[in-house]
Formats: C-alpha cells, structure tokens, sequence
C-alpha cells in the first residue's frame, strides 16, 4: 500500500509560518527551511526580551527619580531609605510618573519624607 501523506496539513502549516516571516530580508521570508530557523529564533528573542523589558522600565523609573530627588537635594538611595522608614508604599512607577508628569507633587512627597 502507497504511503499517504497529507499535502494540504503540511502546506498549510509551511504558508501559516512564511506568512509570519513576511517582511523579513531576504530568503529568510520565502525559503521554507531558512524562514522556520529564522521565525523560531525571533520567537526565542521575543520570550527573552519580553522579560528584559521589565528590567529596561525599572532601570529608567529609577534614573527619574534620582534627577527628581537631586533637585531636591538628596541622591535616590537617600530618599527610597526616608520612603521606607515613614511607611510611604509609592512604588517607581508611580514615583517616576509624578517626577516627570507632575514636579509639584513629587516635591510634596520628598518634603514629607524629609
């Protein structure tokens, strides 16, 4: 008996993926083998990345409070020690916000802390 293999699973299954590498350089969009290592090694930087993000985010949260709080004459680790000595739960996020968006209420909070 003829071995049977299904054409139209496996062909689906190569358009589904090089339609996920369209507009990638060269044959890295259209040549079936070259488009799959390519995909699943975007996939992978993808996974990683997502997760460096979050580091990227709070390192830059963290560089806005410092030039925050050096206007108002203390280093970061200064004032983040004072927030949690008076029980001030703001987290970084919050507080880079307000450094930027809204000065006068970051002032308030370094004032009362202080």
């Amino acid at each position: 008996m003829p071995r049977s293999v299904n054409h139209v699973a496996s062909r689906a299954r190569r358009k589904k993926l090089l339609k996920k590498t369209k507009g990638y350089y060269g044959a890295r969009k259209n040549v079936w083998t070259v488009a799959k290592n390519a995909f699943e090694k975007a996939q992978g930087y993808a996974y990683r990345d997502r997760k460096q993000k979050k580091r990227t985010f709070r390192g830059l949260w963290i560089q806005r409070i410092n030039a925050a709080a050096r206007l108002e004459g203390m280093s970061y680790s200064q004032f983040m020690g004072l927030l949690k000595q008076n029980e001030i739960e703001i987290n970084r996020k919050v507080l880079a916000d307000l450094a930027m968006n809204q000065p006068e209420a970051f002032k308030a909070i370094v004032s009362k802390v202080k």
